[in-house]
């Protein structure tokens, strides 16, 4: 079996259809998108030169996760950017490295493809982005209605 992570910028009809399922059950639907309005933004999200842009990790052809950097993730913090966000591993393929090689690949190709530093992410898990290199800053509101207080982090990118 082949693990490749790479940015993913082709329009493919079943890769859109596939994220897409997976940011509307995940977030979307929670957060009052439609599914139309997710799809539209994940297929714009699919930028080869500027933000935002998705990576994608593929278990031989199939794609089994993604992570995106944006510019923007956090209504409260504007002040905060870039962003890594919406790292996700489909539920057959969690718990069996995966996640470690897709978590592995962010550094290498956020200095790629941004002019930045750092960059942020906010999260409730405590203990697993440490492992990659990401440094706690606090305990954030995010003002929104489902867990409101979650961490921010930071990757310095140097």
């Amino acid at each position: 079996m082949k693990v490749d992570v790479k940015k993913i910028v082709n329009i493919d009809i079943s890769i859109i259809e596939k994220i897409t399922v997976w940011m509307y059950e995940w977030w979307g639907e929670n957060e009052g998108y439609s599914y139309d309005a997710i799809k539209s933004y994940m297929k714009y999200s699919l930028q080869e030169k500027r933000l935002p842009q998705t990576y994608g990790i593929f278990l031989d052809d199939n794609l089994i996760g993604i992570y995106q950097f944006r510019l923007d993730d956090l209504f409260v913090r504007p002040d905060r950017y870039p962003w890594l966000a919406n790292v996700y591993i489909d539920v057959p393929y969690r718990n069996k490295g995966y996640g470690k090689a897709l978590m592995e690949s962010v550094k290498s190709n956020a200095k790629q493809c941004l002019s930045y530093n750092e960059i942020y992410l906010y999260t409730t898990h405590i203990g697993l982005y440490e492992k990659y290199g990401w440094e706690f800053v606090s305990e954030i509101d995010t003002c929104l209605e489902q867990n409101r207080i979650q961490r921010l982090y930071k990757l310095n990118l140097e």
